[in-house]
């Protein structure tokens, strides 16, 4: 298997390409990307048979940034007939060597218009598909979640995309993308932004200590309060700082202190704080020094911020950026983890999430 297929947000192929590129390049995986603009995907061109796989492996997916989901494909199927989809699918695959046997079946497209119009059909293919690949062992007999993924991505009707991921190193998401219902009672939309972070950076069964309630937070240009909502629905205390108005809902609960200062000048009174949190419309640059700033100071022991992107070079300031951001932690000695992401909920930014590994910790 030759070919890499990448999920991306539609207008992002060009960061997506580069960033595969640059991963494969690491791992000694050569070849080269296809990408044209707003189809919301990447495919990766291996010379070598076989490295497909080693480069759904071996390149982390929490790694990459621009990428939502990726898989080897095993085969490429055009003009399937209406009246019979299923046999020629079975017919390829049956030629194809090393497919592994798989625990799931995704019917997906790529998250465009036009690609969507594909979903309602894709739903109705599933059940059939699922039972044609059970039997003919392509697929296990019941669903097993730690096994390997099978994908299958129609760009077009009657044309498709047949592969697999590694349930270790893929989005455990449906397009790898998390579905969230907009809670009716948030002051603004940008709330799912944060939520979506937690599912994509937060694993769930860490949730009740490190989301935990009684936890303090700060929201860094908080107006209206978006990001604070996350924070308060999971009964924690924050310090919503912001020169503009905070929704009155949130004010109400008793959970939350608005101080009208510049975020970029505050600093907590009491160093309790767990998570800082800030979506402010500023240079990247100049919002990851200061989230940097927190770490090392130890005023915070987790952090979730969003970079908004230029216009053109998306990809070299993203790496700029997140490059000395690592380097400025690493000088000061503070341990940490750190992944970002272009969550589905985001436009033109990224968001990052860093964790402080180190003894440094608020008291």
């Amino acid at each position: 298997m030759k070919q890499v297929m990448l999920y991306c947000r539609s207008g992002f192929e060009k960061e997506c390409a580069g960033e595969i590129q640059d991963k494969a390049s690491q791992i000694e995986v050569y070849g080269f990307a296809r990408a044209k603009n707003n189809t919301g995907y990447v495919l990766f061109e291996c010379y070598q048979d076989g490295d497909a796989d080693k480069l759904i492996k071996q390149v982390d997916f929490q790694s990459l940034i621009f990428a939502r989901q990726v898989f080897a494909v095993a085969t490429e199927m055009q003009e399937l007939p209406a009246e019979d989809r299923i046999s020629p699918i079975l017919t390829a695959l049956a030629d194809v060597e090393k497919l592994p046997r798989c625990g799931e079946l995704r019917i997906e497209t790529p998250d465009t218009n036009e690609a969507k119009e594909l979903l309602k059909f894709c739903r109705k293919f599933t059940v059939p598909l699922r039972q044609a690949f059970r039997g003919k062992g392509i697929l296990y007999s019941k669903d097993s979640p730690k096994k390997p993924v099978l994908h299958v991505c129609f760009v077009k009707p009657g044309h498709c995309y047949i592969g697999y991921s590694y349930s270790s190193n893929n989005s455990s998401f449906f397009m790898g993308i998390p579905r969230l219902k907009f809670p009716s009672d948030a002051p603004s939309r940008s709330t799912l932004k944060l939520e979506e972070a937690f599912h994509v950076f937060i694993p769930k069964e860490e949730w009740d200590t490190r989301l935990a309630s009684g936890m303090w937070g700060v929201d860094l240009g908080a107006c209206p309060g978006g990001w604070t909502y996350q924070l308060v629905k999971r009964s924690m205390f924050v310090h919503a700082v912001d020169n503009g108005m905070m929704a009155d809902s949130l004010m109400d609960t008793g959970q939350v202190k608005h101080h009208r200062e510049d975020g970029f000048k505050f600093e907590p009174a009491r160093k309790n704080v767990t998570w800082l949190i800030c979506d402010m419309i500023e240079k990247p640059s100049r919002v990851a020094q200061l989230m940097g700033e927190w770490l090392i100071r130890g005023w915070a022991q987790e952090t979730i911020f969003n970079l908004k992107l230029p216009m053109k070079g998306r990809y070299d300031e993203v790496l700029q950026d997140i490059e000395n951001l690592k380097q400025f932690l690493n000088e000061n000695k503070v341990k940490f983890k750190l992944q970002a992401k272009h969550l589905y909920h985001d436009r033109e930014e990224i968001t990052v999430h860093i964790q402080s590994l180190s003894n440094i910790s608020p008291h």
